[in-house]
C-alpha cells in the first residue's frame, strides 16, 4: 500500500482553480456594485444596505431557482456564458410578478472538476445580467464535488432579493371578466430542457449545430431567458394597468397562471390568438408530444402573462408593443375552480 498522503488535490478538489476562477471574474462582479453594496468580493457575507428612503413600507421579496438541464445543451455546445443571464433574469422575473425590483443576487455554480475559464464565462454572464437589471452581483459560491456530480457536469443556481412598496405589492384580486395579455419570450428559456433534450437528441439523434432557421440548434436552445423588468416597471409604478402577473417557468401555462388566482376563477387561454416559435414546433414534432403536454412544460412562446380589467386590455397591448415588445390580447378569466384550460 502506498505510504502518500492524501491532500484535498488528490481527491479531486482543485482550490487554486476556485482562486483563479475568483481573480477572473472579480472585476465583472465589481462592475455590478452600486452604493448600497458595503461589502467587496471574498468576504464572508455581502453586506448590502437596508436603507429605502423612497419606499414608505418596503417588503423584502426573495426567490432562490436554477437553470434546471440546459446545463447540459450548454455542455453539449460548450457555451456557458447564457446560463449566468439565464439564472439571473429568471430570479428577475419571479419576484418581478410579485411587483418588486431587485436589489442583489448570489450566485452558485457547482461541477465534478472546476475549470476556470466556464465558472467565469457563467460569472461573468450573470454579472452583464445584473448591470441590465441594475442589481448588484453580492455574493456567490462556487462548488467542485467529484463523485456527486461527473464528468462535465455541472448546476446553476441563484437566490435573488427584491423590495416592492407594500401598497403596490401584487397580485389584486383577478375577476371574471378580466383579460390575459401574454408578452413573447424568445425560445425555451429555462423550462422543459429535459424533455426538449429526448425529443430532439435521443429520439430523433439531432445535432447540436446542425442549422437552424438563421443560426444553429444549439444556438436557438440557449438563447438566455429575458427580464421583463424593464417594459413593466413603469406600468407597475404608474398603477392600475395590471392585476397579477406570471412568470412561465417551470411548468408552462397549466402550472403556473394557477397560483395567482382565486379559488373561484380559472383563465382560458386561446392558443390561437399567437404564433407558436418554430422550436416548440420542432420539439413537439420530433417528441410527439400531446398539445396538452407542450403547454403543461414549454411557455410556447410567452413568457409573461398579465390579468387586467377588460377595458385597458387594449391599451396595454399597445404600451408594450410602443416600447419594442410584441404582445397579445390571449385570454380571459372566467367563473369556476381554479385551473387553467387552453383551447
Amino acid at each position: 500500500m502506498s505510504e502518500e498522503g492524501l491532500s484535498y488535490q488528490t481527491s479531486g478538489v482543485a482550490i487554486g482553480e476556485a482562486n483563479r476562477a475568483v481573480r477572473s471574474f472579480a472585476d465583472a462582479v465589481r462592475s455590478t456594485y452600486n452604493f448600497n453594496v458595503l461589502s467587496d468580493v471574498g468576504t464572508f457575507g455581502g453586506l448590502f444596505s437596508g436603507q429605502f428612503p423612497d419606499i414608505s413600507e418596503p417588503i423584502l421579496v426573495s426567490s432562490i431557482d436554477g437553470v434546471g438541464t440546459k446545463t447540459k445543451v450548454a455542455t453539449m455546445a460548450n457555451s456557458y456564458f447564457g446560463l449566468g443571464k439565464d439564472i439571473v433574469n429568471h430570479c428577475v422575473n419571479d419576484i418581478l410578478v410579485q411587483g418588486a425590483k431587485p436589489l442583489f443576487f448570489l450566485d452558485y455554480f457547482a461541477t465534478a472538476k472546476l475549470k476556470a475559464e466556464i465558472v467565469s464565462e457563467v460569472v461573468e454572464g450573470a454579472a452583464e445580467a445584473c448591470r441590465e437589471n441594475g442589481c448588484a452581483l453580492l455574493g456567490g459560491e462556487t462548488a467542485e464535488m467529484p463523485g456527486v456530480y461527473s464528468g462535465s457536469e455541472c448546476d446553476v443556481v441563484g437566490c435573488i432579493v427584491g423590495v416592492v412598496d407594500k401598497p403596490k405589492l401584487l397580485p389584486t384580486q383577478v375577476e371574471n371578466g378580466d383579460l390575459i395579455v401574454g408578452i413573447a419570450s424568445n425560445g425555451l428559456h429555462t423550462n422543459g430542457f429535459s424533455l426538449a433534450r429526448a425529443a430532439l437528441f435521443e429520439k430523433t439523434n439531432r445535432k447540436i449545430d446542425e442549422p437552424f432557421l438563421e443560426s444553429t440548434l444549439g444556438e436557438t436552445l440557449l438563447k438566455p431567458h429575458r427580464s421583463y423588468l424593464s417594459p413593466l416597471w413603469p406600468l407597475l409604478q404608474e398603477g392600475g394597468w395590471i392585476k397579477a402577473m406570471a412568470h412561465l417557468t417551470g411548468g408552462g401555462f397549466i402550472e403556473n397562471i394557477p397560483r395567482v388566482l382565486g379559488a373561484d376563477v380559472k383563465a382560458v387561454i386561446e392558443k390561437h390568438t399567437w404564433q407558436t416559435p418554430p422550436v416548440f414546433q420542432l420539439i413537439q414534432s420530433d417528441g410527439n408530444i400531446a398539445d396538452e403536454e407542450m403547454y403543461r412544460t414549454f411557455n410556447m412562446g410567452v413568457g409573461m402573462v398579465l390579468m387586467c380589467e377588460s377595458e385597458k386590455a387594449i391599451p396595454l397591448v399597445e404600451r408594450l408593443n410602443d416600447c419594442g415588445e410584441t404582445a397579445w390580447v390571449i385570454g380571459e378569466i372566467t367563473k369556476g375552480a381554479r385551473g387553467t384550460i387552453v383551447v
